[in-house]
């Protein structure tokens, strides 16, 4: 019997969201881990979201290719067993360089099922089908970002920060066994391809060589690193500078919730006045947010209530510009790449997400109990994104 429309949706958007849950659950642990594992120098906690994101990346670049090669379920499999056997390690390890170095792995886990997913969506599916069975799977994952926080919480007040690891098993085991009984494998042998060396070099060089492409990576580099910035830091400033880390879930949760709205307002407006248009936009009213922002830390006004507000704001509003930006831009990439799409999709993935947490680490650092850090590296991010989407118009005249 062959699986239902709304239960493939809601399997989708369980292998999406476990990337989603990884990150943001951990987001109200971070104070608790610094206490116990790195109380000297407070700041390297956030290396525990940073290895996560970049351990994804890595495995996002080759995920896509294996899956052509050895089927796409075998390769979720290979992911589930790799991500629960170092959540495992988590749940135990006594100091944070082990955690660190087993996020990674996690991380690299945790590709499998969110790059599988797509290539799943895309077997089962094509044309306005596939577009119409992705936004749904977007709508169900949007919930992900918004209830983590609040469970990772729920379960630092009833046990200890480690029993967050324990729920990422159970969340991986579900989504896996799911997986197998209900979804019939897409990919037969004999439709498979051979993973070769040459051949992903090959695609590598080509995606790397067109212009739009690049420009659109560049683009998406400082776009995620906007959001990865404020990922890293927005627990730590609601904690050492507003004195709000119990109610740090409740107040993301309802930023994540509110911020799903991006992804329905950019789908009314793109068609009216393109991608290109909406990705400018998004950045420059960022970068006016942003300055606005340094200008309330620099006059002492962000402190009190209305302050706070004022931020929880333009928290928000990162969030809002990712809705805008990161699809956008990821179909800008992916337009002349049509031949060879599972690996583009894995590189440009790859390539934009360790970018990203590179320069959100670099931001990280700078961190001093204040938000000025995370304001200003957003504000840069946000401006250079912004000139290097003005490069796109010259795309945009030749086609």
């Amino acid at each position: 019997m062959r699986i239902s429309t709304p239960e493939f949706i809601s399997l989708m958007a369980m292998l999406v969201a476990t990337v989603a849950i990884s990150i943001d659950a951990m987001l109200p642990a971070l104070p608790d881990i610094a206490i116990q594992l790195t109380a000297k120098n407070p700041n390297q906690v956030q290396l525990i979201l940073s290895a996560f994101i970049g351990g994804m990346a890595l495995g996002t670049l080759v995920v896509g290719p294996l899956s052509d090669s050895f089927g796409r379920k075998n390769i979720i499999y290979v992911g589930a067993v790799i991500y629960i056997s170092f959540s495992a390690l988590c749940m135990f390890a006594t100091d944070l360089e082990t955690i660190v170095i087993a996020r990674v792995f996690q991380g690299i886990g945790a590709a499998a099922p969110r790059v599988v997913s797509q290539a799943l969506v895309r077997d089962l599916y094509s044309g306005r089908e596939m577009a119409r069975i992705t936004s749904f799977i977007m709508i169900i994952f949007s919930i992900a970002p918004a209830v983590a926080p609040l469970l990772g919480a729920g379960l630092i007040s009833l046990f200890d920060w480690r029993a967050i690891f324990l729920i990422f098993i159970i969340f991986a085991l579900i989504s896996t066994i799911w997986t197998k009984i209900r979804i019939r494998e897409p990919l037969r042998p004999e439709m498979r391809v051979p993973f070769q060396i040459k051949i992903f070099h090959a695609a590598f060089l080509e995606i790397i060589s067109i212009g739009i492409v690049r420009v659109s990576i560049i683009t998406l580099i400082f776009s995620y690193g906007t959001l990865f910035t404020c990922i890293l830091l927005v627990q730590q400033v609601f904690d050492q500078f507003f004195g709000r880390a119990n109610s740090f879930p409740e107040w993301f949760a309802v930023i994540a919730a509110f911020s799903a709205s991006a992804s329905f307002l950019n789908s009314m407006l793109v068609m009216k006045l393109g991608m290109r248009r909406l990705i400018s936009a998004a950045l420059r009213v960022q970068i006016a947010l942003s300055a606005f922002m340094l200008l309330m830390f620099w006059t002492g006004a962000i402190t009190g209530n209305l302050g706070f507000g004022f931020f929880v704001f333009w928290v928000f509003s990162l969030f809002f510009q990712a809705g805008l930006t990161f699809g956008n831009l990821t179909a800008l990439a992916m337009e002349p790449l049509g031949h060879i799409a599972g690996t583009a999709a894995s590189v440009i993935s790859a390539l934009a997400t360790l970018g990203s947490v590179f320069l959100a680490t670099i931001a990280g650092h700078f961190f001093d109990g204040t938000p000025v850090a995370m304001i200003i590296s957003i504000a840069l991010f946000a401006s250079f994104g912004a000139l290097s989407a003005h490069l796109l118009r010259r795309f945009e005249r030749k086609s």
